[in-house]
């Protein structure tokens, strides 16, 4: 491995990690996610799926990566020949790429609203508005093709210049700087929020289980949203496993990676729901969550026309830092593929992302009208990626160290030794997280 690729320090690959699970699921997706899906039954099953689900899928990236010390790709091929398996497990790897693409294309879509709605915010356009006005200004963002592709476009351009630096020298430094700032903002929110009267009406919906809203739906959004949080499924964590300093414990980084990002999306739900609730106003009003619903509450409560900026900047730190994260196999795997610099190749991907994205972007406004289902293209698109594409690759990539790997060589990169440990994670690779991906998945065919 060459020396732009390696990670200095055990922090640095825990931050690394970290900053790829914690982004845009937890900012924007997890709180109007949990609002449209009953709140705490939505966050109970995703805490379920993210310790029976998550846990090994993100166990088992990392452990290849690990063993492999290559592309994930490459890792994928070699480890499999070296243990009697079909060099074409590579091709786990290229869904994997495929996943990583999309989620990119309408990340980095998404993250431009934030970067317009901070604009916007700080030069005080927002306030003042009720929720017709609010929603009439979102709608209006959104059916400009040209505002959605500039903003699109820098967003881009901020995270593949971090790319196509050495990955100590750009993306390790940017997670050191960026991963506290976004934990103290969190909190600084957090303490904002507790001063308010939707305070305690917040905690009640997010940790009071209500049973009647059950649904196979449900299970499915909440599966799609643990694979989607960790960033399993889209290879970037196989990819540094291959960074990873020797001597470190995949199952302790795992462990730390889980707890922060699952704290980040409990404390956002709570201060964005503790700002609803005191302006008593809807919490399942979709995507918009963020951009209609908490500019009009935060509007009507003390300093809030300064707080609503902290909202996305904070916004903007996460799904920076995932991107980035997101974006680092893509870059490293296609510099390796054409033997180029990572700097030509952050802009062959960015490239890549860009012209996909377009899908995305223009589904608010020239594509609007076309669906299927029901469903709209942004739908459509975000769910191909999050609901089948991630969990199809964690399940095969489950399959692959629970069935191929020798159960010893699986054991000894985890470090577990005896029997009724080493009982408990084969059959959780083996049976446990594959069965629950195809019970769920089934589910939500049929359900």
């Amino acid at each position: 491995m060459s020396a732009d690729q390696r990670m200095v320090t055990r922090f640095g690959f825990i931050f690394a990690v970290a900053g790829a699970a914690v982004g845009l699921g937890n900012i924007w997706r997890f709180p109007y996610m949990a609002g449209e899906n009953g709140g705490s039954v939505f966050l109970l099953f995703y805490l379920l799926f993210v310790f029976l689900l998550g846990v090994p899928a993100m166990a088992a990236e990392i452990l290849v990566g690990q063993a492999g010390r290559a592309t994930p790709a490459t890792s994928l091929r070699q480890l499999a020949v070296t243990h009697g398996g079909s060099r074409h497990w590579s091709a786990v790897a290229i869904i994997g790429m495929l996943a990583a693409l999309m989620v990119l294309s309408f990340y980095s879509v998404v993250s431009g609203w934030g970067g317009y709605y901070l604009i916007k915010s700080v030069q005080g356009e927002l306030s003042g508005l009720n929720t017709q006005g609010l929603g009439q200004f979102f709608d209006s963002f959104l059916s400009d093709p040209v505002l959605l592709i500039i903003f699109n476009s820098c967003f881009l351009l901020m995270t593949l210049s971090v790319n196509g630096r050495p990955v100590a020298h750009g993306l390790e430094r940017l997670n050191y700087l960026l991963m506290p700032l976004l934990y103290v903002l969190l909190i600084l929110l957090v303490v904002y929020a507790a001063g308010l009267s939707g305070f305690g009406q917040a905690l009640d919906y997010l940790f009071s289980p209500s049973w009647d809203h059950i649904t196979p739906k449900v299970l499915v959004e909440a599966m799609g949203h643990a694979f989607f949080t960790l960033a399993v499924g889209a290879c970037c964590l196989m990819a540094y496993g291959a960074y990873m300093p020797k001597g470190q414990s995949i199952l302790g980084a795992v462990s730390v990676v889980v707890i922060l990002d699952l704290l980040v999306s409990m404390l956002t739900g709570v201060a964005t729901f503790s700002v609803v609730f005191s302006d008593g106003l809807d919490p399942s009003s979709g995507p918009g969550l963020m951009f209609v619903t908490l500019p009009r509450a935060l509007d009507a409560m003390p300093m809030g026309e300064y707080v609503l900026p902290v909202f996305f900047i904070l916004f903007i730190i996460a799904t920076w830092t995932s991107s980035i994260n997101l974006a680092e196999p893509l870059v490293a795997s296609t510099a390796r593929l054409f033997s180029t610099s990572r700097a030509k190749a952050s802009w062959v991907v960015g490239g890549v992302v860009w012209s996909m994205g377009m899908i995305p972007a223009l589904s608010f406004n020239l594509l609007k009208d076309v669906s299927l289902r029901g469903q709209g293209v942004f739908d459509l698109w975000t769910g191909l990626a999050t609901n089948i594409l991630l969990p199809a690759t964690g399940f095969m990539v489950l399959v692959f160290v629970g069935w191929v790997l020798p159960h010893a060589m699986v054991m000894g990169q985890l470090d577990i030794s005896g029997k009724g440990s080493t009982l408990y994670w084969i059959s959780l690779f083996r049976y446990i997280a594959p069965g629950m991906v195809v019970l769920v998945g089934v589910a939500g065919l049929f359900g």
